[in-house]
């Protein structure tokens, strides 16, 4: 059991109720390493426009990313009525999927108090009070709702800067407005007696409209899908918990069009980048079979990050303008193509393949159908990525590891002009034929064999990567990656892709499990037995990435060893092994730290370069969205795909039995 809290249930939702006295619990109090000591725990909620983040204290933030990345205020709002205030660490909290309740009682009154998100995309919050008399004889008092404007734009690395407020404003429905952010309110309340009132509070440009508290709920608990697994019951929970804080995480964009489904966590919320460009395309790859047209939304959003050229850069600045200083990454294409194929075999929908997208505004560039966007990105990755003298896909200045340069043992320059990725080109290997398939449905018949041919080329060449123990990581001039240590993420795509025969398989998981995955409750660590380099001297790091493509290799030749490590990505495991720990309870970083660390089940920090996950070590999509896609592969919900079934998962979408 947590020691913050425990789980149950609010308004027939999945929701934590939290418990502890932060002030006076020592556990509470945890580093952010770049910033002081704190106590604060917190939560990321949202709809499809704002961000609502509810805090142990009983305070909120609201976070608006339609035109850049904005705090639109920072700990605040707050109803005192009484002698009650809802803001003291005594309170009762319940962190829900949408929302965050406190309930304060004395002896005279009892409150309750409902932030929520609602349903759409409403730049505004409801509040929902509910104030009941405990006394048997008649009371009048003053309620105070008061919201402070602390609005803070993110500047790049550094963090947040404050600004001016954008136009925050508090209604009472159906009353009064005011910039001012505090209304009082008489009550009256007979002995007994309960009185609701429900107030707004955000950026209030549109009239509220037929959205309330019981319309949102009843439609959240409409959309979220639910599952359930003999071999894993924690999943009743966690698949419909990690769908709502993955569409929560979405913000309709107001300069690309589409929705944006950024990572969140360190990188946005402290270090102000929306990145890389591959990260909202993989959060989207689940969505395709829960609410596909927020997949749709994502790709196209994402797509038009890039230019004509079909490159797409590493990541969007605070402004939404193209920050390529860092990475130039040489794999983020494949991923624009594996979400297009995923959802094209989810839905059917080829006209959605000939709607115009455009392209970011700074490249002047005119809109071409998506699948146009597709096909010259996938021409960037042939014709400018290209492969290098062993045949496989070049890569850059990183693929989707952004160390593997680093830590590769070949000067730097030399790699990026020269260097090779066998982790590219397995997993190229598999998203080809799956992109041939897409273009042959849209009549493009020559990009259609180009594809296939590459893809067959690249899985013969992975499967010559096998040393007798695992497959090769990379390659550089006179230099071999991978063949002293294990390299985890090139490993379950060379099962994927048919580079591994069955038997071969079978003997490399069964590896990783004595190595990697070894004593490390939370899944594989990213290296063995060397360390990689997320801290100071080296650390092993456990990354929802990879071990949601490890629980799918795994799951058509090893089941019962897939379904053990995706109950190893599952919140229930993190709490079960540190219960001390508040990241992980109800969202995460992009990757722990092994058991072995000195922070073990807390994540990595690279402090000496201003940088670290552990500095906001929740509200990363990749704690919430590799769950729910390793699930849906264990089930054998892949691209071109019959499910094979083996657990339930019940979407709006897709429905799939035991």
């Amino acid at each position: 059991m947590s020691s913050f809290g425990e789980w149950t249930t609010a308004y027939g939702l999945p929701a934590f109720a939290y418990t502890a006295d932060q002030e006076r619990d020592p556990r509470a109090e945890w580093d952010p390493v770049l910033d002081p000591p704190t106590r604060r725990h917190f939560a990321h909620v949202g709809n499809r426009r704002i961000t609502l983040v509810s805090d142990n204290y009983g305070l909120s933030d609201l976070f608006d990313e339609h035109t850049g990345l904005l705090w639109l205020t920072r700990g605040t709002g707050v109803t005192r009525v009484g002698g009650l205030s809802t803001d003291i660490s005594g309170s009762e909290r319940v962190f829900g999927p949408t929302f965050a309740v406190v309930r304060v009682a004395d002896d005279q009154v009892a409150l309750e108090r409902t932030v929520l998100c609602p349903e759409g995309e409403q730049p505004w919050v409801l509040i929902r009070l509910r104030v009941r008399n405990l006394l048997d004889s008649p009371v009048r008092l003053e309620l105070t709702e008061e919201w402070a404007a602390r609005a803070a734009r993110i500047e790049l690395i550094t963090g947040a800067v404050d600004t001016d407020d954008p136009g925050l404003e508090l209604e009472l429905l159906g009353e009064v407005r005011t910039r001012s952010g505090l209304l009082r309110v008489p009550l009256e309340l007979e002995a007994g007696a309960e009185r609701v009132l429900d107030f707004r509070y955000g950026l209030l440009d549109s009239p509220p409209g037929t959205a309330s508290v019981e319309s949102s709920l009843a439609a959240l608990r409409a959309r979220l899908p639910s599952a359930s697994a003999t071999r894993a019951p924690e999943a009743e929970r966690e698949i419909p918990w990690h769908a709502a804080l993955l569409t929560g995480a979405a913000c309709a964009d107001g300069v690309l069009g589409g929705h944006t489904l950024d990572q969140g966590s360190c990188y946005s919320f402290r270090h102000g980048f929306n990145g890389a460009a591959r990260d909202p395309l993989q959060h989207a790859l689940p969505l395709v079979h829960i609410e596909p047209d927020l997949a749709l939304s994502v790709l196209r959003n994402t797509c038009a990050w890039g230019g004509p050229d079909g490159d797409l850069p590493y990541a969007l600045g605070p402004g939404k303008q193209p920050w390529t200083d860092l990475f130039r990454p040489s794999d983020q294409n494949l991923w624009a193509l594996w979400l297009a194929a995923e959802y094209l075999s989810a839905t059917g929908d080829e006209a959605a393949f000939h709607a115009k997208v455009p392209y970011h505004p700074i490249h002047g560039a005119p809109e071409v159908p998506l699948q146009e966007n597709l096909r010259r990105q996938f021409r960037f990755l042939t014709d400018t990525v290209g492969r290098g003298e062993h045949g496989h896909l070049r890569i850059l200045n990183a693929d989707w590891n952004d160390m593997a340069i680093t830590e590769s043992g070949v000067p730097r320059e030399v790699m990026i002009a020269q260097g090779e990725s066998v982790l590219n080109s397995a997993m190229a290997a598999w998203v080809l034929p799956r992109y041939a398939t897409l273009a042959e449905r849209l009549g493009d018949a020559a990009t259609a064999a180009e594809a296939r041919k590459l893809g067959e080329e690249l899985r013969e060449l992975v499967a010559g990567e096998w040393n007798g123990r695992w497959y090769r990581r990379a390659y550089g001039p006179g230099a071999v990656v991978g063949d002293d240590d294990l390299w985890l993420e090139v490993q379950p795509w060379a099962v994927l892709c048919g580079a591994a025969p069955p038997e071969r398989a079978v003997e490399l998981l069964r590896t990783i499990e004595r190595t990697a995955a070894a004593d490390s409750p939370l899944g594989a660590r990213l290296r063995w037995p060397a360390r990689d380099a997320y801290g100071p001297g080296g650390v092993g790091t456990i990354w929802y990435a990879v071990n949601m493509t490890l629980v799918w290799a795994a799951a058509e030749h090893l089941p019962e060893l897939a379904w053990d490590w995706w109950r190893r990505m599952t919140l229930a495991a993190h709490t079960e092994a540190y219960p001390d720990v508040w990241e992980g309870t109800l969202s995460g970083p992009d990757a722990y730290l092994a058991p072995e660390t000195g922070r073990p089940g807390r994540t990595w920090d690279l402090a000496d370069v201003g940088v670290a996950m552990q500095a906001y070590p929740v509200a990363n999509l990749h704690s919430h969205s590799q769950p729910l896609l390793a699930y849906l592969r264990l089930l054998g919900v892949e691209p071109f795909r019959r499910p094979r079934g083996g657990a339930r998962f019940a979407s709006r979408v897709l429905e799939v039995g035991p």
